[in-house]
């Protein structure tokens, strides 16, 4: 299984998910034509894409949903409030299958794991995807809220997280944004600060988990060496050596290999573990 984020942040996100038989795009809030383009970049074709599976109806989640799917002929997965909501986006002409939270679906050979947050949108979702061939998993969960006791659940046991790192405290407190929308980021309704996101990888740490890719960093309110020294501190400190990367709003991330960072890890402890046998 391979991902790459091809965008993420407050003007847009789109990650896409692949394995040898399937490609899936978890939202589609770049324009049609970037999203394309990103694509081609990380050598995946936009005509190739299975699905796009939508999470909720913000703009920077389904700008190009409906143009995506009408260009390509990509079938559209979203739940029935997150249609409606979004129907503006749509002409009628869009495959558009419905699914509700809680309830598993295939597309290809990824099984799709949709589970409810508290993000403040009509009806907001987060996703596991897990390959049907190999049992990899990745949770992709961008807009949580805050990590319910449900959302914690579901994103246990990944081999590969992409989570969000929405703000840093400090600098959402003395940002541009008026009071208003500075409660409503920081609320348990909107997004994960630095601080949460930190708390929350380090309790989803399990052997297997390789990679974190953090995500949906405010342009604002937050620096990417920030998030990434404010989530990298507290996974040292408990022992990870796992690959932590920053996901960029305006370039997509490398096709990451996940079996590859597996691999590299098994060899990495090998030579440790020979290493410490010649003391």
């Amino acid at each position: 299984m391979r991902v790459s984020v091809l965008g993420s942040g407050s003007r847009g996100n789109a990650i896409l998910v692949a394995t040898d038989r399937t490609r899936i795009l978890v939202d589609a809030g770049l324009s049609g034509k970037e999203m394309a383009d990103r694509l081609d970049q990380v050598g995946v074709p936009p005509g190739s894409v299975d699905g796009v599976v939508v999470t909720h109806e913000h703009g920077d989640h389904t700008r190009g949903c409906g143009i995506f799917a009408r260009r390509f002929g990509t079938p559209l997965f979203m739940t029935s409030a997150t249609r409606d909501a979004c129907a503006s986006l749509l002409r009628g002409s869009e495959v558009v299958h419905l699914y509700r939270p809680g309830n598993v679906f295939l597309v290809g050979d990824l099984r799709v794991e949709p589970f409810l947050t508290a993000h403040d949108a009509v009806d907001p979702v987060a996703v596991t995807l897990t390959a049907e061939k190999c049992g990899t998993r990745v949770g992709i969960a961008t807009d949580l809220g805050r990590p319910t006791a449900g959302a914690r659940h579901a994103l246990t046991g990944c081999d590969f997280l992409i989570l969000e790192a929405n703000h840093d405290e400090a600098l959402l407190r003395a940002g541009p944004y008026p009071p208003s929308v500075q409660a409503r980021i920081a609320s348990s309704h909107g997004h994960l600060s630095n601080r949460a996101a930190a708390a929350l990888a380090r309790e989803l740490l399990h052997p297997g988990l390789v990679g974190i890719v953090l995500a949906h960093l405010s342009a604002e309110c937050n620096l990417p060496e920030l998030a990434r020294r404010t989530v990298y501190k507290a996974l040292r400190e408990a022992g990870w050596d796992g690959v932590l990367e920053v996901a960029s709003q305006d370039a997509p991330t490398a096709l990451i290999d996940i079996p590859q960072l597996q691999r590299d890890r098994v060899r990495r402890r090998e030579i440790e573990t020979g290493q410490l046998s010649l003391l």
